[in-house]
Formats: structure tokens, sequence, C-alpha cells
């Protein structure tokens, strides 16, 4: 008797097991609930921000030219792992330009990052109304004009497809590339993501055929997770070295501080995390099959890319380019993902954006 039941508890040891694995995996891949902002353990709120239709509160920064006289309403969108505070026009371009050109500014922090509750709901179209919200709630007319550096440059594919009707001109900046967009060619994608870090290819894949696993696979330690979150130099071009240098010298110490804290201090989930997700996931749109969203010429979209940007393919870029016949595209040589904080830059960029706005 005693044979027997030992024989049946030994069948049941691999079941256990595996049930006991599985919790653990669950538990792995499950992350965190964000930290409440303005709650006694939580971040506490020092912007100013607005209340969406849904509840959500969206955090916010204003420069440039006062509002109620500016020719130009600019909202910049920052990338991963920024903040409001990541915002090239108002820290390195010129006041004196930007007073001339009256231009006013925008930036906010995007669900999940800063002082911006999170959107568990995030979805490409949404991010899009966010920016619409924003706008109608400061008051910035029928038409403003939307540039984003990096991820958030990705994001002003999105303005284009569900807000164009409210847009003067767009910029996209160093923007990121989604590699399974279906109109791009299987031998520049195949080739450009070869290119990428081993580390950054799967995380990549992670998001994008099991973004339930994202969590885990840039939290656990027994692989590299996604470089840029870690900061691998090894995506660091000469031109972005030459750029950081002269930033970290000039920087305020304190601001730094705030400036490399403050993105994620609700958690990595809802701002890193999500962000992979989204701009590495599925897309309900290629951005290759929208139409000029400026048919009357009364606005333009420009894209701006540093030949030596070692995150994002240059060579995707310029196919980009060439299969949307209405986007001006600006290569600039000896420049990488930094661009727009690079010498004369900014200026460039808004010059280029506003010379025609009158």
């Amino acid at each position: 008797m005693n044979l027997f039941l030992f024989l049946a508890i030994l069948k049941k040891i691999p079941l256990v097991i595996f049930v006991g694995f599985a919790a653990w995996a669950y538990q792995s891949a499950r992350p965190p609930p964000p930290r409440t902002l303005g709650s006694p353990d939580g971040p506490a709120i020092t912007s100013t921000r607005i209340k969406l239709r849904d509840g959500r509160h969206l955090a916010y920064e204003e420069s440039g030219v006062p509002k109620e006289i500016a020719k130009a309403k600019i909202v910049f969108v920052h990338g991963f792992g920024g903040s409001k505070y990541y915002h090239p026009f108002a820290t390195v371009a010129s006041p004196a330009l930007v007073k001339e050109l009256g231009a006013y500014f925008v930036s906010l922090d995007r669900p999940g990052y800063g002082q911006s509750d999170p959107d568990p709901k995030r979805t490409l179209k949404s991010l899009a109304l966010d920016i619409e919200e924003l706008a109608d709630q400061l008051n910035l007319g029928p038409k403003f004009y939307v540039v984003g550096y990096s991820m958030g440059g990705q994001i002003i594919w999105s303005c284009l497809k569900y807000i164009s009707h409210r847009l003067a001109g767009a910029v996209l900046i160093s923007p990121a590339v989604n590699y399974w967009w279906a109109n791009l060619p299987s031998n520049l994608t195949n080739e450009a993501y070869s290119r990428q870090l081993k580390q950054d290819q799967w995380s990549l894949r992670v998001a994008h055929y099991l973004p339930w696993l994202t969590y885990w696979w840039n939290t656990q330690r027994w692989f590299p997770c996604f470089s840029l979150i870690h900061g691998n130099p090894a995506t660091i071009s000469p031109p972005d070295r030459e750029v950081f240098a002269k930033i970290f010298a000039a920087a305020d110490p304190l601001q730094m501080q705030i400036i490399r804290t403050q993105p994620t201090q609700q958690g990595e989930f809802e701002s890193l995390h999500r962000d992979l997700n989204i701009g590495f996931g599925k897309w309900d749109f290629d951005p290759l099959e929208l139409e000029n969203p400026f048919p009357n010429k009364d606005g333009v979209v420009h894209l701006w890319m540093g030949n030596e940007d070692l995150i994002v393919p240059v060579t995707l870029q310029r196919y980009i380019a060439q299969r949307l016949e209405w986007v001006e595209y600006h290569e600039v040589t000896g420049t990488g993902h930094t661009l727009p904080y690079a010498d004369g830059m900014s200026d460039d960029i808004l010059k280029t954006l506003l010379k025609d706005q009158n």
C-alpha cells in the first residue's frame, strides 16, 4: 500500500513543479502598479496639468513668446525615456530667433512619463487625441504645429493620421521606425535590423510578438535588456558623444538630476515598456500609406535625420521620404541621434518650419 501511495505522489510531482513554475512566471511577467502621483508614498505633483475627458491628467510646460502674441503655436513631443524638460527649442534654440519668429511652445509629459497619469488603454490614436485635447484646453486655436523627437517623432505619424485637420505643419526629428510596417521592403528592414545590437533585436521581438512579456524581459537578469534603458554606450555615435559632453558641461547639476529621474518616477512599465509595446507592436495603420495631409499646400511635413544615427536606421528614413513625396527630407551630415541638440540645428529646424508662416 505504501508503494502505491509513493508512486501516486511521484506522478504528481511534475504537475506540482509545472504549476509552481507557471505561478512564478505569471508573477514575474506581471508589472507592479505605478507609483501614484500625489499619494503619500508617490512622487509629488509640481507641474501644471490639465484634466482630460477620461479623468487622466497631462502635465505640460510652456516656453517661447507669450501665447497671446504668438505667430506660431508648437506642441513638442518628447522621446523614449524623456519628459517635457527634454525640449531642444526651450534649451538650445536662440532666444532671439524664437522671439523673431513669434514661436510659442508647449511640451508635455506623455502618459506615464514625468507627472502625467498613466494610460493603461494607451494606443496610437489616443496619443494623438491627447495632444489635440491639450491644444484645445490651452486655446491654441484651430491650427497648431506638432514637433516630435525620436519616439515622439514616431508619434507625429499618428497625428498626421488622426488629427491632420488640426495641423498647421509637422516635424519628425530622428523618428523611431517600426521594422514591421508592411510597406517597408524586407531587404531594407532585415539589413537595418541586423545592424542593431543583439539585445535590442531580442527586445523589439518581444515587444512585437510577446508584449505581455516586455516587463519581465527588461527587468530580468539573465539576458541584456533594451540598450537604451540602461544606457549602452555602443548606441552613442561620435557626434552624439560631443553633444552629450557639451550638455553635461553646461547643465545645472540639480536640473540634470530632475531630468534624469523624473521621466520614470512612476515606474518603467507605464513609460518605457509601454512605449516599446506601442511603438514596435502591431499598428492599425502604415505611415507609408498616408496621403498628403496638406493637399492645398497650406502646411508642410519635415523629416530631419542625422546620417550617423546609430539608434534609428537612416536607410529606412531615406526610403520613407522617397515613398512619401510630400515629406520634405533633411539629412544632416556629421550628426547622430542628438541632431536637435547639435550646434545650430534647433534654429535651422525652426526657421525651416516657420519660414513661410506669414
